[in-house]
């Protein structure tokens, strides 16, 4: 078994009281590090407690679209456990629609909370982060494939990931890693939900299969991980063969 080398490093994991972001905190948390979760609604103290209590993770009520949330929820992980040494930023899934009917305040609320929003928190960990550290935005397959019914994701991913491989160039040189994950056919409730767009067929991807959360949950906390310390600015799709491309 790999040791990815987290005992003791603590992570920020937005997004981190269900779904994807809960099963990237409970692998981290598994290995020995101490997370930082964040989300919306009385879940988080729940999410956080069932991954060892305080002594481990903290859960913080927080809005990616709210302008100082991001220095908040650094200044709590660096107070709490002393240190940070990266994130996962998860940031949901934007509404469907098609780019004829979304109108233009759904744009403008995705944008504020799915780019602004995790940019915001790239900057604060980045800038929290004195020994190096290590950045991973969770994605989409949008980033590289349009997803039919997922304008505003095919509209923002492509370009919040662009910010990511800036990021790689700007933080490098401090030993700061940046990277992205592209999920797809992931069953997630998100999933389950985009399922209906599509008539609830079988994946299309080489496995033939829906991965779990706790498969992608791996390849994220190795990404995260002084386990990945060659790599950055990579763009890794977690979706079982989904995506043809190069």
């Amino acid at each position: 078994m790999v040791d990815l080398g987290v005992k003791d490093h603590v992570y920020l994991i937005t997004g981190g009281s269900r779904g994807l972001g809960f099963a990237v905190a409970q692998v981290l948390t598994g290995e020995g590090a101490r997370v930082v979760i964040t989300g919306l609604g009385d879940s988080v103290a729940a999410a956080a407690r069932s991954l060892g209590g305080d002594d481990q993770a903290v859960g913080l009520v927080a809005d990616n679209a709210d302008p100082g949330s991001a220095d908040r929820v650094v200044a709590v992980a660096t107070q709490r456990f002393g240190r940070i040494d990266g994130a996962l930023v998860s940031v949901g899934g934007p509404p469907v629609g098609t780019a004829m009917a979304v109108d233009d305040q759904v744009w403008r609320d995705a944008f504020e909370s799915t780019f602004l929003g995790a940019l915001r928190i790239a900057k604060a960990v980045a800038k929290a982060c004195t020994d190096g550290g290590s950045i991973a935005f969770v994605l989409s397959s949008s980033v590289r494939e349009p997803i039919a019914g997922l304008a505003v994701s095919n509209g923002i991913r492509p370009g919040l990931a662009m910010v990511a491989k800036t990021l790689t160039d700007e933080l490098g040189g401090s030993g700061i890693r940046v990277n992205g994950l592209l999920p797809a056919y992931i069953a997630t409730d998100r999933q389950k939900e985009l399922a209906s767009l599509t008539g609830g067929k079988p994946p299309d991807n080489a496995l033939g299969r829906m991965g779990e959360p706790e498969e992608f949950a791996r390849a994220a906390a190795f990404l995260l991980s002084p386990a990945a310390s060659y790599l950055t600015g990579v763009m890794l799709p977690v979706d079982g063969g989904a995506l043809r491309l190069l």
